[in-house]
């Protein structure tokens, strides 16, 4: 008599495998806090670089061997087993990743890398191997990059705000953080939880393997892999020690009131009930993330009042409760439609700034394809901002970039002649045909004073 388990999907049943793998390796690791994992390679076969594979991005740049997805997959069992066979004998080289740049709002260029189809293989692979065990020592402050969290980082600030009554923010920037982590410090990191021989000696080949750039292989002494699929994770390693830890465990302790840290990734918040304890641990801030090889930003790590107005309306020359910003969105004390005070939020000006740079840069260079595929790609950007910034109190911010998108398209539309210009008469009849999706906002998730 067959099993149930036989009945299945092939591909189905492997998953099952792999998953129950990784539950094991994480049961273990919450049960032991204090393990060392010294055997975790022989988790990974072939089944386990299917999943790798599947898991990765189709869609991304090339990497300095310039091979795509599609090509990738011409011959995937075979790369597959090279790739794990390569992993496991010590004989795979770390490809350098390639660089790009990306605009920024203030007219400068932000470095990225770009790692090879097959890197990015190898890396999901290591990923998966790892994050059953580091995501049992995370703290619930984490939460960019980590499975089921991601999205919930606004909506934990904005409560722990509320109930603080606003209280002090102190902003965290970390100057050019995935290029200033120092290899040998994040190595004792791991080393705490993880001395598996094959893993760790990828990750050293992958810390150490490099950009190239304009032609020229540079290999500097500080950074990580930044654009990798491991970076994230390295990354949360490394705060979790720096910041998080010490933050819960020495911090915390000391303090008068009551104190929140909300992080994601290398972007955080700390807030604190009393002003004296947030001015203590600004003071020492700058030391502790310099033992690490960490520079704090001189302007942008800042101390902000933001405690709840008074009922009343704000008597005349007193000073009104200060802004700040996480994930893109600025913080700020506004009235509900009842007239009670609660945390709101609407899209920063840089990354309003900078959503807009890109689209109007598309308009440009797509001037001259079809206005309906124009039309559709346009409405996708738009959805996609929505999607992210579409939150209760952020719908004139919304508002104001949909006009502003069909602003810059009927004015790269009139460039696709010598008139320089579309008559309104037309630009009516084109946005009859081809609207631009409004936008949407979510349910409100912070409290305001009616829900006491």
């Amino acid at each position: 008599m067959e099993s149930p388990r036989s009945k299945m999907p092939r591909t189905q049943s492997l998953n099952q495998d792999i998953s129950t793998k990784r539950r094991r390796i994480a049961d273990l690791a919450r049960r032991k806090p204090e393990l060392v994992f010294t055997a975790l390679a022989h988790h990974m076969d072939l089944a386990w670089m299917r999943e790798a594979y599947r898991r990765t991005r189709k869609d991304g740049a090339a990497g300095v061997d310039r091979q795509t997805a599609s090509q990738f997959a011409e011959n995937l069992e075979e790369n597959l087993q090279g790739l794990l066979d390569a992993a496991k004998s010590g004989s795979y080289r770390a490809p350098p990743v390639r660089r790009a740049y990306i605009p920024k709002a203030d007219g400068s260029r932000r470095p990225i890398g770009i790692p090879t189809f097959a890197d990015k293989v190898l890396q999901r692979a290591v990923v998966m191997l790892l994050e059953p065990i580091y995501e049992q020592d995370f703290l619930p402050c984490s939460f960019g990059f980590r499975p089921g969290r991601s999205a919930h980082a606004l909506d934990a600030l904005g409560h722990a705000a509320w109930d603080l009554r606003g209280g002090w923010a102190v902003e965290i920037d970390i100057e050019g953080f995935f290029d200033a982590i120092v290899p040998h410090e994040l190595r004792k990191m791991l080393d705490q939880r993880m001395r598996d021989g094959v893993v760790s000696r990828l990750i050293g080949k992958w810390l150490k393997a490099g950009v190239l750039e304009g032609g020229r292989h540079e290999r500097p002494e500080l950074g990580t892999p930044q654009g990798g699929v491991l970076s994230p994770l390295l990354a949360n390693i490394y705060l979790h020690e720096v910041l998080d830890q010490w933050f819960e465990e020495v911090v915390k302790p000391r303090l008068r009131g009551k104190g929140v840290l909300v992080r994601y990734a290398d972007d955080a918040v700390l807030l604190f009930e009393h002003e004296e304890d947030a001015r203590r641990v600004l003071a020492v801030l700058h030391k502790r993330f310099g033992k690490y090889g960490l520079k704090l930003h001189p302007e942008k790590t800042r101390l902000v009042g933001f405690q709840r107005p008074p009922h009343s309306r704000t008597p005349k020359g007193s000073s009104r409760p200060g802004t700040f910003r996480f994930l893109g969105f600025t913080h700020y004390w506004g009235r509900s439609r009842r007239g009670y005070w609660t945390v709101k939020r609407k899209t920063a000006p840089d990354r309003f700034s900078r959503a807009m740079v890109a689209i109007k840069q598309w308009c440009r260079r797509n001037r001259h394809r079809p206005v309906r595929e124009q039309w559709k790609m346009l409405c996708q950007k738009l959805r996609g901002h929505n999607g992210y910034y579409g939150i209760t109190g952020n719908s004139a911010a919304l508002g104001r970039f949909r006009y502003e998108v069909g602003k810059a398209w009927r004015k790269w539309l009139g460039r696709r002649s010598n008139r320089a210009t579309i008559s309104w008469d037309r630009w009516n009849r084109i946005q009859e045909r081809y609207p631009l999706p409004s936008p949407r906002v979510r349910r409100p998730t912070v409290r305001s004073e009616s829900m006491l």
